[in-house]
């Protein structure tokens, strides 16, 4: 059998890592790795933290790229190598240009594709943009579904996806923690806690010593549908938490023009805000896990954090991952300034509240979607 696995962005590498490095080990598959590089510089981190070499690198990455341009760009260059390769299965992960681009190209060359994280949903096509259409797309040329939880499963079977193509498999995103977070702490993350005088005394690594934070809140907001005015009041929220004094606000901002402009502009050199460029995947996972809190619109960490026990305020109108929500760990605030402070407040004071999200069960799996992947490609 011939796999090949495709993306482009982060969020994807880290998804399916897991799985391309269980496929290298399965008898009988051919495997090999296509990357877009939608985005370059923060998807070459997490290859070399996964030890992925692929053998088709696209280098697609542009500045200021509209969609259109990223999306013609993936076609053209993506097809030769389904025309070298010819792969009898195409994997992608979630709802990115690369992946409904991927999908397109799959169905166009009649090659099986399966779907990773399929059925997410937030039934507003607008929210995100443009993700949610792109992954309502990738269901339509998908021939089986890998779907996270139960919620998606039905989500796709009230689509009229064949129960027997949808397998429920937890989401790879925990796969992948597991083996990160075993990883040693990186010395940048010792030296910001340093830096930053968030220590705990409760910790010892010899001569590395230093003490784990109790009041640090990681934030994290990119998403597309939050440039301008809700970004804007999102950094609004920030410097009035930051006032506190008693938290220290870590942001590591997103490469975007979108995003820096607005976030350097409004919380550059504000106290108890610490501003960083964006983190490898790594640093990141050890962040969280020392984490207060955490203020994110991003999706990923809508199912990392909980794996770590942090509540989780969700700064977005809607999301595609409601199970988060359901148990608990998860809360949408959207991007009222007023409403992110309210909530955040609540949890760092109200400590009988803050026990009930952090002791929430993780709805996202067990850390063995990989391998129940691979088991159900074997069996078409």
């Amino acid at each position: 059998m011939k796999v090949l696995s495709v993306f482009g962005t982060r969020p994807e590498a880290v998804k399916m890592a897991p799985i391309v490095r269980l496929l290298a080990q399965t008898p009988g598959v051919e495997s090999r790795v296509c990357v877009t590089a939608q985005h370059r510089q923060m998807l070459d981190q997490v290859l070399n933290l996964f030890e992925i070499k692929p053998e088709y690198d696209l280098d697609l990455m542009r500045d200021d790229q509209s969609l259109a341009e990223l999306s013609a760009n993936i076609f053209t260059h993506l097809d030769p190598v389904l025309a070298d390769f010819k792969p009898d299965w195409v994997l992608a992960v979630g709802d990115t240009t690369t992946v409904v681009t991927t999908s397109l190209l799959a169905f166009y060359r009649r090659i099986k594709f399966g779907h990773v994280e399929a059925g997410l949903r937030t039934h507003n096509k607008w929210h995100p943009f443009p993700e949610e259409v792109n992954r309502r797309l990738a269901t339509v040329t998908a021939d089986l579904h890998f779907a996270p939880t139960d919620w998606s499963r039905g989500n796709l079977l009230r689509e009229g996806v064949d129960e027997k193509a949808i397998f429920v498999t937890g989401n790879t995103v925990i796969d992948a923690l597991q083996f990160v977070s075993k990883q040693p702490e990186p010395d940048d993350v010792q030296e910001l806690f340093e830096k930053l005088g968030l220590r705990d005394g409760n910790r010892n690594t010899g001569k590395n010593s230093f003490l784990i934070p109790r009041r640090l809140v990681l934030v994290t907001a990119h998403r597309r549908e939050n440039f301008g005015k809700p970004l804007e009041d999102i950094c609004r929220a920030l410097i009035e938490l930051a006032k506190r004094g008693d938290v220290e606000i870590v942001y590591p901002v997103h490469l975007n023009p979108n995003v820096r402009e607005t976030v350097n502009r409004l919380l550059k050199g504000v106290e108890h805000i610490t501003l960083l460029p964006p983190l490898d995947y790594l640093p990141l996972v050890h962040l969280m896990k020392h984490a207060k809190l955490i203020l994110t619109d991003s999706g990923g960490i809508q199912e990392e954090a909980p794996a770590f026990g942090i509540p989780t305020l969700v700064l977005r109108e809607v999301t595609e991952r409601p199970e988060g929500v359901e148990a608990g760990t998860l809360k949408l605030t959207g991007t009222s300034t007023s409403r992110i402070v309210e909530e955040a407040r609540r949890l760092l004071d109200d400590e009988s509240a803050y026990a009930r999200m952090a002791g929430a069960v993780n709805p996202y799996g067990d850390g063995l979607a990989a391998q129940k992947i691979i088991q159900a490609l074997l069996t078409q």
